[in-house]
């Protein structure tokens, strides 16, 4: 059997309506796991389960900046064989413009959201012998930055840290808990009013491979760090960059 399988195992993916969640959602049920798929937008959400092979998947709506919304989907989901903890959002601002309100917004999602749902889960231990647990951080924060970006690489950088001490921490449960750290990626959250074309065209020219990288190739990082091929690979931060990071 191949070792890049994913038969036989349940694996929760949060931020499933779109981007890489959602790449990562197909992909996995293409690799033979049963889902619990979660995200605030039910229509899209319903989408995305529409678009998932196999059989035996199932979706949960809920808003992951509410803390009862993250203790009702650990009530409800099943033992875990993976944990994709995805969802995440964007907000650009000037260090010197940062304030409490805006901070604990951006926080609440990538930050507090995904680290609480990990300890909810091991808690009640939802977390099964030989579970597979994948955050997703960023390049911002951990290896580099950008103009505008004081908040986003604070909370990105904060999950990458206490990934490595769950880490240390799950591996006597064998319990295996790394992060994906992407660079640029085609998704919506790259889009907006504060972002012109002729920014973005002029940001590509610092990956080697003069391109953005696509959902579907973020989801193959996720894929292998669930699977048993990196079943010695525990608490790092997975490069996804297009080589940008080289220069």
């Amino acid at each position: 059997m191949s070792p890049f399988t994913l038969g036989g195992r349940t694996i929760l993916i949060t931020g499933a309506s779109s981007g890489i969640g959602r790449a990562a959602a197909i992909l996995c049920a293409e690799m033979g796991a049963s889902l619990i798929i979660t995200a605030r937008n039910e229509e899209r959400l319903a989408g995305t389960l529409d678009s998932l092979s196999g059989t035996g998947h199932k979706m949960i709506t809920a808003d992951l900046a509410d803390e009862s919304e993250i203790s009702r989907l650990v009530e409800q989901s099943p033992p875990l064989d993976g944990l994709v903890n995805n969802a995440g959002m964007i907000e650009l601002l000037p260090s010197e413009y940062v304030t409490r309100e805006k901070l604990d917004e951006i926080l609440s999602v990538n930050t507090y959201a995904p680290i609480t749902l990990f300890a909810g889960l091991a808690r009640k231990r939802k977390l099964r012998k030989g579970c597979s647990v994948v955050f997703t951080s960023s390049l911002a924060g951990n290896v580099v930055t950008a103009y505008g970006h004081s908040m986003y690489s604070v909370s990105k950088a904060a999950v990458s840290a206490f990934a490595k001490t769950a880490a240390l921490e799950m591996a006597p449960r064998k319990i295996r808990v790394n992060c994906v750290c992407p660079g640029m990626i085609e998704t919506g959250l790259i889009h907006s009013e504060k972002v012109t074309p002729e920014m973005l065209a002029e940001d590509v020219k610092r990956y080697p491979l003069r391109r953005y990288g696509k959902p579907e190739e973020v989801a193959g990082g996720i894929a292998f760090l669930l699977s048993d091929a990196a079943s010695f690979i525990t608490g790092i931060n997975l490069i996804i960059d297009g080589g940008m990071t080289l220069v």
